[in-house]
């Protein structure tokens, strides 16, 4: 597993991310992906399984100081009292006295971020979060951040997987030194049925899960999420990072994307996306 570094931070390319896990779950997966060699564990406050997510951490033989969490906050508290609480609560929930990654979950169409940077800023300064990042911005978006906020934009997390096109947008991130986080990197089971995929899984004797992962983190500045509750499937995913795909076969991956390849845009929080 390799590190993705921005500035000061350093962030585990592989993570497992827990969305849609419910509270059992969520914990002992977190525990079985940590006891197999994960380091970094993905959750959210929309995904109501923080604090599950933190008794699978403390429940693991792995040192706090080891594991890389991210967690995220949603645009209705992004009022700077209201991140401030909202942090708050996840360092309760997440039973830790830091979050290693913290993101603005969605864009706001209301609150400015002149408003919530500034607090993520001083929950930096302040030790409560080590790394502040964004999730769903737009390259524009992403722009605006990076003339308000004073520590480095440690990342952007979005959907990306073989089906989307995010060219323009990983262009301007890699151009402006930030990793690319993709969520749902395996379409959400998609990838499970592509024969392409399936075609390049066999001539590798692995899955087309890991096939997707390995596509990912063949890219610079790319962290891949994929998630899974099931244990077994733990230990595949996390070899993807070995995995070497050949020029071609990157190139036969490349050419799946789409105009019809994403699959995460809720009408309420989805921006007018770059693509």
């Amino acid at each position: 597993m390799t590190i993705q570094n921005i500035g000061p931070s350093a962030i585990p390319s592989l993570g497992l991310g827990t969305f849609r896990m419910d509270a059992g779950e969520a914990r002992e997966i977190t525990k079985a992906a940590l006891a197999e060699g994960y380091r970094h564990i993905d959750t959210a406050q929309a995904y109501e399984n923080e604090a599950e997510v933190g008794e699978g951490i403390r429940a693991a033989d792995t040192p706090r100081d080891r594991i890389f969490v991210t967690t995220k906050i949603l645009p209705r508290d992004f009022a700077a009292a209201d991140f401030r609480k909202a942090t708050e609560a996840s360092l309760r929930a997440l039973g830790t006295d830091h979050i290693d990654l913290l993101l603005l979950h969605w864009p706001s169409r209301d609150i400015p971020l002149s408003e919530t940077l500034p607090v993520l800023d001083a929950l930096i300064d302040e030790g409560k979060v080590r790394f502040g990042g964004v999730s769903n911005f737009t390259t524009a978006m992403l722009a605006e951040a990076q003339g308000i906020m004073r520590a480095p934009i440690a990342t952007n997390q979005v959907e990306m997987h073989p089906f989307i096109d995010q060219t323009r947008l990983r262009s301007f991130m890699q151009d402006a030194g930030i990793p690319l986080t993709a969520y749902a990197p395996l379409a959400q089971g998609r990838v499970m049925q592509d024969d392409t995929m399936a075609a390049i899984a066999e001539a590798h004797g692995t899955s087309a899960a890991a096939i997707a992962v390995a596509w990912l983190l063949s890219k610079p500045g790319m962290i891949a999420l994929p998630k899974t509750a099931q244990a077994s499937r733990l230990a595949g995913n996390l070899r993807a990072a070995e995995i070497v795909l050949t020029a071609d076969e990157i190139a036969r991956i490349d050419a799946l994307a789409g105009p019809d390849g994403r699959i995460v845009a809720p009408e309420t929080l989805a921006p007018d996306w770059d693509d």
